[in-house]
């Protein structure tokens, strides 16, 4: 088993170099009586004699460590702003090539003979690496869908207002053992849907005041609405649901930030009875937000239904409701 490596301090090296020096005994025997090596005792004194200097200006040397730790710091300040640089820039890059390109196209652009591996590419492409290796099945590919494509393309010529429960019932009808769920993928498959008069959700009045859009302050670079907090943005709309006997009219109120459902309501009639009972409805129970955002249509710009929004807030008598 070897030894353990002695260890000497520097006043102990300088006290053997003064004796050495003092010339009263030999190098052999000063080694001898602190029982180290007469080479590293030579090695001392050659090490004292070289920095002797220092002893009387130290000033060299400070500035010379001061000079480099100096330049180190510059060096490492213009490489983190450099790599802060760069990072903004990636990040703007990645975000304008998102907002820009399509899924499929992020997709084309992953190469394999780069230095960057897939999965590098694939994080800052947000491209799944699934996707790579996936190849998409052909729907109705089958001699028995293909003759389901011509079944409901004939019933569709004689008969263009079905739907796909009305399409369901005559295929069956006909001998074909098909359920609505395939039906339905096939029509949007092949791009026909049924033909009926829709009713019109937004018809303006030109005697009422047309509002301004303000929602253009409040998006990013990549051209997004982005808001920031509840109750500051809430949005409104009406749409249609197809019944057999007609139709009925769904109005809700939803708040931008938290995507919530504030009040919503179904009537037969689309009139201001109806707009008026779902903002009544959400003002009771949430505070009043600072923007509310509706399309121009009249039961939205009328001055019933926008007096309630500036009696509850009036802010928005200059905050006026918004264009959707």
């Amino acid at each position: 088993m070897s030894k353990k490596r002695k260890s000497y301090s520097a006043d102990f090296k300088a006290k053997l170099v003064l004796e050495v020096l003092e010339g009263e005994k030999t190098i052999n025997e000063i080694a001898s009586a602190y029982e180290v090596l007469p080479s590293s005792l030579k090695q001392w004194k050659k090490q004292f004699l070289e920095n002797m200097s220092l002893a009387f200006d130290k000033s060299t040397v400070v500035k010379e460590y001061k000079d480099q730790i100096e330049v180190l710091k510059k060096d490492k300040d213009n490489m983190a702003k450099k790599v802060g640089e760069l990072t903004l820039e990636r990040d703007f890059a990645v975000e304008k090539l998102h907002s820009l390109a399509s899924s499929k196209e992020r997709k084309s652009m992953i190469d394999s003979k780069l230095n960057i591996s897939l999965n590098k590419q694939c994080q800052l492409l947000q491209v799944s690496k699934s996707t790579l290796y996936y190849t998409p099945v052909k729907p109705f590919s089958t001699a028995q869908d293909i003759s389901v494509l011509d079944a409901i393309n004939n019933i569709y010529s004689d008969f263009p207002s079905y739907g796909y429960r009305r399409m369901t019932k005559q295929l069956q009808k006909d001998g074909y053992n098909v359920g609505k769920k395939f039906v339905k993928k096939a029509m949007k498959y092949m791009g026909i849907e049924a033909l009926y008069t829709k009713p019109k959700m937004t018809t303006a009045n030109k005697e009422h005041y047309k509002y301004p859009y303000l929602l253009k302050d409040f998006r990013d670079y990549a051209g997004r609405v982005v808001i920031e907090q509840v109750n500051q943005v809430w949005s409104t709309d009406i749409t249609y649901i197809k019944l057999e006997t007609g139709f009925v009219y769904l109005a809700a109120i939803i708040d931008w930030h938290s995507k919530k459902i504030l009040s919503w309501k179904l009537s037969n009639t689309m009139d201001m009875t109806l707009v008026k009972s779902v903002l009544n409805e959400a003002l009771a129970l949430y505070k009043a937000p600072e923007i509310f955002n509706t399309d121009q249509g009249s039961q939205y710009t009328s001055k019933e239904h926008t007096s309630i929004l500036k009696k509850h807030n009036p802010e928005l008598c200059n905050r006026t409701p918004l264009k959707l």
